[in-house]
């Protein structure tokens, strides 16, 4: 977290601008000093890395934000999306480089957008979480974030009731107002040393929520979220908070306040439900709604200073790269991907470790045979396809059944103590059914040949594999293709 946009008010009076000026430097001095002990010396440039891509067109985006977006290969249509928000001084590349979200990607079985701003929004290209015009529904930044999500939707087939927002620092307190002002789009949330919904509301109001939150009631704090919402919302995203126990940018109050304003939402005590000891020096805290399920969960990782928790390695649990404002304590990504349900869990962490050699023994034009090792102490097991729990079985054995031919489908699996408790997610096998969906395809007889279903040969069109005349190429005759198997279509009127 770096200084804050200048707020937008004049101030026409010398002694008022004195007074400004003042503030600023105050402010830029602060600010400053926090990035270079912390060794940063200039923004990083923009560039899309090796497997991010940029995404244009994607609504009015009143915001002035960029999209990237990261989607692993033969990703399914209905998986879940991730938005992903940097820090100030980072960008979008700086964050998929560092931040392990596409090794999750890959892993679970999602897409990752990754939203960027710029030093014309803000000097360090921050996210103005402390802008009212940017920060809430409808307008500004969180608009254009909202346009992401949509395109994103429409581009890769995203599963609408599971889209999920993340962030650190500026992006934290970016991701804590997204989730105020669209309950209605994000099924969860995970703030990284941020800020509570609202907490600023001006440039500095947003310095002193950094270094002395106000000390709002639950219920305070919850109203602030109750009134961004629509009104009559009755169904709010589960938030994870995540806070280093020595960050001097973002106070760990400021976890504490988070807590207070999500559980008040939820309708939830502040004392919670059950508290485990996690690696990497981390506490983690859990409140559950009235089902039992997690509603909220507060992880305080010890000594820890301000940036996003990673922990470099191969490892199932193990994510991310080390750099500035990125720090080598624990997955960070893994256990929230964990709390939103992304590994096929319930969301609570139980014991059990993850069953491994999951693997594919057999598949059908509508079946798939899935084997796997015992797990000590597992009173049963239970099998996801594509993040939905499809079967629960005391076998290390299972057929999953009425399967659409030649498609593909993720699996993964967990173990169930005898109280119930899913333990860790397997990795994921993928298993591609036999035969072929016969696909209809209505279209000119240019458009045809344009997308390789027809080819041209002296001026002619032909169907690709059954050599069947369509007419002149270069028309625009509608013609229906069916495509009864890999590269073979026919003439049809399907």
């Amino acid at each position: 977290m770096r200084e804050p946009r200048e707020p937008r008010e004049p101030h026409s009076a010398g002694r008022s601008r004195r007074v400004r000026r003042g503030i600023r430097r105050w402010i830029a001095a602060a600010a400053g000093a926090l990035a270079l002990t912390a060794g940063l010396v200039a923004v990083g440039p923009p560039a899309a890395a090796a497997g991010l891509t940029q995404v244009t067109g994607f609504g009015t985006n009143p915001g002035n934000l960029a999209m990237y977006s990261y989607v692993p290969d033969a990703l399914p249509s209905g998986a879940p999306l991730v938005v992903a928000l940097h820090g100030c001084t980072q960008s979008a590349s700086d964050y998929y480089t560092h931040s392990g979200w596409p090794k999750l990607a890959d892993r679970l079985g999602f897409a990752v957008v990754f939203p960027q701003t710029n030093g014309a929004n803000n000097a360090n290209s921050c996210f103005n979480w402390f802008e009212p015009g940017d920060s809430r529904r409808g307008s500004g930044e969180a608009l254009s974030i909202r346009q992401m999500v949509d395109k994103a939707v429409t581009q890769y087939g995203s599963d609408t009731r599971r889209v999920y927002v993340t962030g650190l620092s500026a992006g934290g307190g970016m991701t804590a107002n997204l989730l105020a002002a669209y309950p209605d789009v994000f099924a969860g949330g995970s703030i990284a040393s941020g800020l509570p919904a609202h907490c600023a509301g001006s440039v500095t109001a947003a310095y002193t929520c950094m270094y002395s939150p106000p000390d709002r009631t639950p219920a305070q704090w919850g109203d602030l979220v109750r009134a961004a919402a629509p009104a009559g919302t009755a169904s709010w995203p589960r938030v994870a908070v995540w806070q280093g126990s020595a960050d001097t940018t973002v106070r760990p109050a400021n976890a504490t306040e988070l807590r207070d304003q999500w559980t008040n939402v939820w309708g939830v005590e502040q004392t919670p439900s059950r508290t485990l000891s996690l690696t990497g020096g981390t506490t983690l805290s859990v409140y559950d709604d009235a089902s039992g399920r997690p509603a909220v969960e507060v992880y305080s990782v010890s000594g820890m200073a301000h940036g996003l928790a990673v922990d470099p390695g191969s490892g199932a649990e193990q994510c991310g790269s080390t750099g500035t404002y990125y720090l080598d304590t624990i997955c960070s990504g893994y256990h929230t991907a964990r709390f939103w349900g992304l590994d096929g869990g319930g969301g609570d962490p139980g014991t059990l470790p993850a069953p491994t050699g999951l693997t594919v023994t057999g598949t059908t034009g509508t079946t798939v045979a899935l084997r796997w090792n015992a797990v000590a102490g597992a009173d049963s097991y239970q099998v996801f396809r594509g993040g939905t729990k499809v079967a629960g079985t005391a076998s290390t054995a299972h057929t999953d059944t009425g399967l659409a031919t030649g498609t593909a489908y993720r699996y993964t699996v967990t173990a169930v103590d005898s109280t119930g408790r899913a333990g860790a997610a397997s990795a994921a096998v993928t298993a591609t059914t036999t035969g072929f969906t016969p696909t209809c395809h209505t279209a000119s007889t240019y458009d045809h040949t344009v997308a390789g279903r027809a080819y041209a040969s002296g001026g002619r069109a032909y169907a690709q594999g059954s050599d069947q005349y369509l007419g002149l190429w270069n028309t625009f005759t509608v013609q229906t293709l069916k495509q009864t198997s890999p590269g073979y279509y026919v003439i049809t009127g399907c």
